[in-house]
């Protein structure tokens, strides 16, 4: 945020609102600062407005490199980290936003035991009001007269309705990067936690979802549960983030990517064929049920034995929550049992990587002749649509009915229901024999759609809209 002539910093006309920020910094051990420069759609939307508008991107404190950064002083133009004290921060990101939140709008929980909304629940959903009050005082507190805030994802789902009522003034956008729970299924959330939430993102002029079906229910959820009238005042909008290819075609050929290749090619053996899926260790990704499906495909379809090899890069998620490093023990235990049913001397089944690595992920990108992404659920999912744009000599998708890209994908996919191991096994063995012909096709078609619409563009629609 640029300083008018008298060195106070200008109200900003344009506002951005997240739990994590554009910079992040590192402490080391001789008291050192590092800042490191994050990317995706965020970052590249406001390098789109242009060095003449007054932006500001405002973001947590996210670990002690973060908050001594915000002791001493140190920041960036344009950007304004809160020091909220750990124990809410803590409270609200790992025990509501990520405990409960993204596990309603997933669909995961184990209804016969969980969850359990007690005392213990309460006292984290008043850090999550708290949370969620420092950012809409902050950016009450510098934002211009009717600025545009565009508040982002379920951390801070109260800002817009607490932000509305200190600055009336202000065109107030959120969007949520998750899907939305179905109306049934948000309903498992206590009856005034479940309303003070819709209400929460109400108090937005639009209200934004990657997809029309999340867009769909998160509509049904605010007029079955508050009432005919509950969309009277908010606009619900559909923006589908697509992926950057030029960027993605330009750093796919760096020369760490070509030394990562070899190195893949080194592992998977010569005329083998390869499937490829890159995630997180994150619950909906559904990578044990890949696993087994891999499996059943090599158990009832011999012939792939030594002819094909599973590159599974599962990249550690939320290992402070005791349920997300047993999910990452079981993927690692499943590749290799798959490893020791099958392996031979001179073939590794499954070559799984726990440790991100993005250019290696990359060149799997480029190797792949199949990409399975069999998410339970998932807002969007970008690894669909960037492998079709990176992979060199095309790729089959086999995709999730479950993935909000499927909506964009779905025509040029080979779709499974990610519960159905059998029904995904089939689909890998239907992917592996396409013929070359129709999967050049269906890669052209795939990265047409899948780049529709790039990050830049999606940001500047969304703001375009806003201001409309």
């Amino acid at each position: 945020m640029a300083p008018d002539p008298s060195g106070t910093p200008r109200a900003a006309t344009v506002l951005v609102a997240s739990n994590r920020g554009p910079v992040s910094y590192t402490l080391g051990d001789d008291g050192e600062l590092t800042s490191r420069r994050g990317g995706g759609g965020l970052v590249s939307g406001l390098s789109a407005i242009g060095s003449g508008a007054d932006t500001l991107w405002v973001c947590s404190a996210l670990g002690e490199g973060d908050r001594e950064a915000v002791r001493r002083g140190v920041g960036e133009p344009g950007v304004l980290m809160l020091a909220i004290d750990e124990e809410t921060h803590t409270a609200a990101y790992n025990g509501i936003a990520n405990s409960v939140l993204w596990f309603i709008h997933h669909l995961l929980y184990q209804t016969p035991l969980e969850p359990v909304f007690d005392d213990g629940f309460r006292r984290r959903w008043e850090a999550y009001e708290r949370y969620n009050a420092s950012f809409a005082r902050a950016l009450a507190d510098r934002a211009a007269t009717g600025a545009a805030v565009l508040v982002q994802d379920y951390h801070l789902a109260l800002v817009p309705g607490l932000l509305r009522q200190l600055r009336p003034d202000l065109r107030i956008g959120h969007f949520s990067h998750t899907p939305w729970a179905p109306v049934d299924y948000f309903r498992l959330l206590p009856d005034d936690i479940a309303a003070q939430l819709l209400r929460g993102l109400l108090g937005a002029d639009r209200t934004c979802f990657l997809t029309r079906r999340w867009a769909d229910a998160f509509g049904e959820c605010a007029v079955r549960i508050l009432g005919p009238d509950a969309l009277a005042g908010t606009r619900i909008g559909v923006h589908g983030l697509g992926a950057d290819a030029a960027f993605l075609k330009e750093r796919a050929h760096r020369p760490d990517v070509a030394e990562r290749m070899a190195a893949l090619r080194e592992q998977i053996g010569p005329d083998r064929k390869t499937i490829v899926r890159v995630d997180r260790t994150e619950l909906s990704k559904n990578i044990v049920r890949g696993l087994l499906a891999y499996r059943q495909l090599l158990r009832t379809r011999p012939e792939w034995r030594e002819r094909v090899v599973h590159l599974a890069f599962a990249y550690p998620s939320r290992q402070d929550l005791a349920v997300y490093r047993d999910y990452t023990a079981e993927v690692a235990r499943l590749a290799g049992e798959v490893n020791d049913e099958f392996g031979t001397d001179g073939w590794t089944p499954v070559v799984l990587h726990v440790r991100d690595d993005f250019a290696r992920s990359l060149a799997a990108y480029r190797l792949a002749d199949v990409a399975l992404v069999n998410p339970i659920r998932d807002g969007m999912n970008l690894v669909a649509k960037e492998i079709p744009v990176v992979s060199d000599a095309g790729c089959a998708l086999v995709l999730s009915r479950e993935a909000g890209a499927h909506e964009e994908l779905g025509e040029y996919a080979i779709t499974v229901n990610p519960y159905d191991v059998t029904g995904t096994a089939d689909a890998l063995h239907t992917a592996l024999t396409m013929p070359e012909a129709e999967r050049t096709r269906r890669t052209g078609e795939l990265a047409r759609a899948a780049t529709a619409l790039p990050p830049s563009r999606w940001f500047l629609d969304q703001l375009e809209a806003l201001r409309a």
